[in-house]
């Protein structure tokens, strides 16, 4: 006789009663909808990434449902907030999936919740997409069977708007950055500084500032960059301090002075509006800008964008791209495992292997998720520029990076693998689009 798992027991329906092993290999029924648990910020400062997000997840599955759903089967997204924390968030993930029934989890916005949630998908078998999260030690640190994320990384977003700099400035000679005092503020500087230092050696860093997190007053800091006057100014902040601290700057002319560097700016541009200065680096982790030159299908981008902005009065932000990513990502794999079982419904461990290896279309490109689970996302770099189309700043003299180009590869570190670039991958990466 076989010992089952708790899992398997509770999904064979038979309380603590164990099953013989030919009994655990039976069909799996269909269910009657597709339940996906979401964790994302619904409360506290990230909320402004998590709210459109979760517009935009439950605007896809309006869609889907009203198409017949996945595979025959309709889906409904259970949210979780992120909000109250990680202890708080492990209870919740285990209670998707052991209360409510869950068949897949899309996790979360933080590294934190990742790092914290994403051991949950060995300890229950589950599949769990990283729709969101940046860090590069998921996948890096560890090895996941149901684990996979559906976009880049923290890795990809900062080399390339680092190359993008180096190309259109090859001149600079120092280098100051704020970033938010906590875990993706250092270790994104981590990254940027490591492959700097590699593709560019002899810059000079001329202050390195961490305010605190939640700050809303950055006068010491701006006071300090006015008598530095690096060439240039890096910062991955976001929401409200990444808005507060452009508008306090650019009131003292600080970006008359110094470029800014924003590898996650797009989020804020249209709460700036026109307080955005022009000519500076932005990023939107990803290759999704509201004006992308040349999307691989431009009905289904244009449909998705149009769609959202009129559902919801505002352009869709780089979470709400990503969380489509990983809707598209499972739509993908269902289809391909349904097909592998010739129209059976798979079990979770088939589900699982249909994601390793995948390569699923979105509306700008294709995303590969990797052997470790990695995916794959192109990188568009630009400088801030208005225009008569949009009321907020967006790239013009935009180049794309692949993302297999600026990804660690498999099996190595991301800070291992940087420290290994030379100056000729500055003229090699990427190309211009539009």
């Amino acid at each position: 006789m076989t010992t089952l798992t708790r899992r398997e027991t509770l999904a064979a329906g038979f309380g603590t009663v164990l099953l013989p092993a030919t009994l655990s290999a039976q069909p799996v029924a269909k269910p009657a909808e597709f339940k996906i648990g979401v964790t994302t910020f619904l409360s506290g400062p990230a909320s402004v990434f998590g709210v459109p997000s979760r517009r935009a997840c439950e605007m896809l599955a309006e869609q889907i449902n009203a198409a017949g759903g996945i595979a025959g089967v309709p889906i409904r997204p259970i949210f979780v907030d992120e909000g109250p924390g990680t202890d708080h968030l492990v209870g919740e993930i285990r209670r998707l999936v052991q209360s409510e029934g869950v068949h897949t989890i899309f996790q979360s916005i933080s590294s934190g919740s990742c790092l914290a949630c994403t051991p949950l998908s060995r300890e229950l078998n589950k599949v769990m997409l990283l729709w969101d999260c940046g860090t590069q030690r998921i996948f890096e640190e560890a090895r996941y069977d149901y684990a996979f994320r559906t976009q880049g990384y923290g890795t990809s977003e900062v080399l390339a708007p680092l190359l993008y700099l180096l190309k259109t400035k090859p001149n600079i000679r120092t280098l100051a950055v704020v970033n938010q005092d906590y875990a993706w503020g250092r270790d994104s500087w981590e990254l940027w500084k490591t492959a700097m230092d590699a593709l560019k050696p002899g810059v000079r860093v001329v202050a390195e500032m961490f305010p605190r997190f939640g700050s809303t007053d950055f006068s010491t800091e701006i006071t300090r960059l006015l008598a530095l006057r690096p060439d240039v100014i890096y910062s991955t902040s976001w929401g409200g301090e990444l808005v507060t601290f452009i508008r306090q700057a650019t009131e003292r002319r600080l970006h008359e002075r110094s470029t800014f560097v924003l590898p996650v700016a797009e989020a804020s541009m249209q709460i700036l509006g026109r307080s955005m200065p022009e000519g500076h680096i932005i990023g939107t982790r990803g290759d999704h800008w509201n004006n992308h030159p040349s999307p691989a299908n431009p009905a289904l981008f244009n449909g998705f964008v149009n769609a959202y902005r009129q559902k919801f009065n505002e352009y869709p932000i780089y979470p709400c791209h990503h969380m489509a990513q990983a809707v598209w990502a499972l739509k993908a794999a269902v289809e391909k495992a349904v097909a592998a079982k010739n129209g059976a419904w798979p079990s979770d461990a088939e589900l699982a292997a249909a994601f390793r290896g995948l390569t699923f279309p979105t509306p700008t490109s294709t995303i590969t998720l990797r052997e470790d689970g990695q995916g794959l996302e192109d990188q568009i770099v630009g400088l801030s520029s208005f225009n008569d189309r949009f009321p907020f700043a967006v790239p013009k003299d935009m180049m794309l990076f692949p993302g297999a180009q600026v990804s660690a590869p498999v099996g190595q570190k991301s800070t291992d693998w940087l420290k290994t670039l030379t100056p000729a991958l500055i003229e090699q990466a990427g190309r211009p689009i539009g």
